[in-house]
């Protein structure tokens, strides 16, 4: 009874009953101009072709536009309105202020470092490529001078991090998507509590949508009664918030410019299994020491600032290191924002598959993947690279776990070979190539995450955390089931038809 209360008082509950209660009320005001009947039909069928033809012109992916167009003509009188409540991004001419003068801040507090990059375009031009590329496009330089610790497990991270924090003198940045109470959250926010009482400042981002199962409503305001700055990114409001798609699925920490984390793990209780939900939940994560997390505070500030404009510089929050830090290697921490047309995230992946010579390793919660990008995993496994993919054998999602599996036969029978983990649910988001490149961060191989949300991830090359990563993927491939056709072929119903028509929906998911 209790767990059913707290599902109907639910905020993401509540506001559902909310938009069904308003399309009730316009089938409502429909009903009662009924003599007006046609010409209400034929404005909103109108509303619905102009918004095809809109969608047709804009430079998008054709299969994110494909799947608006046929809902939204498959119902012309109420297609058009889903689009503009739930598709169509709305940026304000005073938010687009805001972040170009933020942007014009972050270029003037960031070193180009442009030594680093031509110093790795000597060792490795392809390579060096790809870090101009993202250094170019997420105005983030190249660094050296950075140590790298990758976590294979929420645990030993949690740990870490405790130990970091508690060493904190300055200040302490936190961004997540998810924050959930319990274990985990509540012995950080025992030292975040601490530490604020001390003098350092403490700031913190919690995305609304992903922890509205997590945390109470108002939890900003609590927060911020225990002396840390609080913001909820993109607050769910009832009758306003109809737009969500555009979540802050980012996670950041920076600990007085020295320390930076990043990877798929949030502070909720699943992410360390003190609490089972889906068989034993692994994830990843990075740590970095050194010039590398200026990116990530610089990252961090800009979000900041678009909710709540305080800074005026950001340099007085960048360290100068006076020593060498061991771990070698190059590393460039980056973020993708759905407030362009570059979809970063996914270009990162496409280009390690691209220039892979040996191999191309992934993990990934979910594959919703467009066709560029299934193209390049074939192509790759074609031309006699190991294509390796691992998924989750027990699911989140039922309806995306359906999806992901409906695109391993195309892809097995190109050569990709596809394991699912058997212990439970993978969520750690990392990719590697030829024991030279990697990726770790919070993108998912799907929609949301390459066109969507606000994503970040630190490439790496020849940096110790890549060893690292390598072992950790080896040992997941040995305790993983490598899904055959003959498997595919037996789940003809999930894989034919039911495959098919949620692929065509897929962008929307």
């Amino acid at each position: 009874m209790r767990k059913l209360l707290q599902f109907v008082l639910n905020r993401v509950f509540i506001t559902a009953m909310i938009v069904l209660l308003q399309v009730g009320f316009f089938m409502l005001v429909l009903f009662r101009w009924a003599n007006h009947y046609v010409e209400i039909a034929i404005a909103l069928r109108v509303l619905s072709i102009f918004i095809v033809f809109y969608l047709i012109l804009q430079p998008n992916n054709p299969a994110v536009k494909l799947a608006w167009i046929v809902p939204i003509l498959s119902f012309p009188l109420f297609g058009g309105i889903l689009y503009l409540a739930f598709g169509h991004v709305i940026i304000s001419r005073k938010l687009r202020n805001s972040m170009q003068e933020i942007d014009e801040l972050v270029q003037k507090s960031m070193p180009e470092n442009k030594e680093v990059l031509q110093e790795l375009t000597g060792e490795n031009q392809v390579v060096a490529n790809q870090f101009g590329y993202l250094s170019d496009y997420c105005k983030l330089p190249v660094w050296k001078n950075t140590g790298t610790v990758y976590f294979p497990d929420g645990v030993p991270y949690w740990r870490q991090l405790l130990a970091d924090l508690e060493n904190a003198e300055r200040f302490i940045f936190l961004e997540y998507f998810i924050i959930g109470e319990g274990t985990m959250w509540n012995e950080i926010l025992a030292v975040l509590e601490k530490k604020a009482a001390q003098g350092v400042e403490v700031r913190m981002i919690y995305d609304d949508v992903g922890s509205v199962f997590k945390l109470p409503k108002y939890y900003d305001v609590q927060i911020e009664e225990k002396g840390i700055q609080c913001v909820a990114f993109n607050k769910l409001i009832p009758f306003m918030s109809l737009i969500l798609n555009n979540r802050d699925h980012r996670k950041i920490v920076v600990i007085d410019g020295k320390v930076g984390y990043t990877g798929g793990i949030n502070l909720a209780d699943e992410y360390i299994n003190y609490k089972t939900v889906f068989g034993y939940w692994k994830d990843a994560g990075i740590r970095l020491e050194g010039e590398a997390v200026w990116n990530f505070t610089a990252m961090f500030l800009q979000l900041w600032n678009i909710s709540r404009p305080t800074d005026e510089d950001f340099a007085p929050y960048r360290h100068h290191f006076a020593r060498q830090i061991s771990g070698g290697g190059y590393v460039l921490p980056y973020g993708d924002t759905p407030f362009d047309d570059e979809t970063v995230g996914e270009n990162v992946y496409l280009n390690m598959i691209g220039y892979a010579r040996r191999y191309f390793y992934a993990f990934t919660p979910y594959l919703v993947i467009d066709n560029e990008m299934c193209t390049a995993l074939k192509l790759a496994a074609k031309r006699g690279v190991d294509v390796r993919i691992v998924t989750p054998s027990i699911p989140d999602k039922k309806t995306i776990y359906w999806l992901t599996q409906s695109n391993y036969q195309n892809l097995i029978e190109a050569g990709v070979k596809i394991y699912q983990y058997k212990p439970g649910f993978i969520h750690s988001k990392c990719v590697l190539s030829d024991d030279e490149t990697a990726a770790i961060g919070t993108i998912n191989f799907d929609y949301r995450s390459f066109y969507h949300h606000f994503e970040c991830g630190v490439l790496l090359y020849d940096a110790d955390a890549i060893i690292q990563l390598k072992k950790d993927m080896e040992n997941t491939f040995a305790i993983s089931e490598e899904i055959t056709l003959e498997w595919c072929r037996k789940k003809f119903m999930k894989m034919s038809v039911a495959g098919p028509i949620l692929k065509l929906f897929s962008p929307l998911l």
